[in-house]
């Protein structure tokens, strides 16, 4: 398993107004996605998300996202250092993903960019 870099996870109240300011700091261009009334805005290593607060609270115990070259073989590899799986993999707009709990009990979110 390779672990390519990870994404910071910013929770915004208006998504409108956090882009050009995220926009500017990474310098490009947003990519939008929404899913499950969340709206989503990655930029940079900047993943910026806004919506209900219903659907935020599950996802601020997710400590961060990490780029990894297959979802696959992470599955594989977390499970077998005592990992365990709490979502997918599933596809999403830029890949696949999985939500895994580590043994010491955080959550995170590993992403391919497979098509």
């Amino acid at each position: 398993m390779d672990i390519l870099g990870a994404t910071l996870r910013v929770y915004v109240d208006d998504l409108e107004k956090a882009i050009p300011f995220y926009e500017g700091l990474a310098g490009g261009r947003a990519m939008r996605s929404e899913r499950g009334g969340v709206e989503v805005a990655a930029v940079g290593c900047f993943l910026l998300m806004s919506g209900p607060e219903s659907q935020l609270e599950v996802l601020r115990k997710v400590a961060a996202t990490i780029a990894v070259t297959d979802v696959e073989e992470t599955l594989r590899a977390i499970t077998s250092l005592g990992g365990d799986v709490i979502a997918g993999p599933v596809p999403t707009p830029a890949g696949r993903n999985l939500i895994a709990r580590h043994p010491d009990g955080a959550i995170y979110e590993y992403v391919d960019r497979r098509a």
